[in-house]
């Protein structure tokens, strides 16, 4: 894909036709398919003043974006602190709530294999 993209191969047997965007601040997800050849595809392009900086390009391939943060959650009040030092007021634990599945994968009719990307 990055010799036809770059204009290294003049194969024009594969078909770049995206069917979806997203955007997520300077990444942008999008999505096709070439039904041709059963491929399916995801490329997250980062963006910086209009510019694509950088790609990333998965084919085959279910992706699904999530987005890390820190949550702070208070503990069950039956919370039984396990050693003197540590505190029982609040714990601190990771959020990755998903923002976006591909899905053409899906509906190509066969198995692959699952990738997760953080933002």
């Amino acid at each position: 894909m990055m010799r036809l993209l770059t204009g290294a191969s003049s194969d024009d047997s594969f078909h770049f036709e995206p069917l979806s965007f997203t955007t997520f601040g300077s990444t942008v997800i999008v999505e096709g398919c070439d039904h041709n050849r059963s491929i399916s595809w995801v490329q997250a392009w980062t963006v910086t003043d209009g510019i694509i900086t950088q790609v990333r390009e998965y084919f085959n391939t279910s992706l699904t974006v999530t987005r890390l943060g820190n949550s702070t959650r208070s503990p069950p009040s039956d919370y039984k602190s396990s050693s003197p030092s540590s505190s029982a007021s609040s714990s601190t634990a990771v959020h990755c709530p998903s923002v976006w599945e591909s899905s053409l994968s899906n509906r190509l009719g066969k198995s692959v294999p699952g990738l997760v990307l953080a933002l």
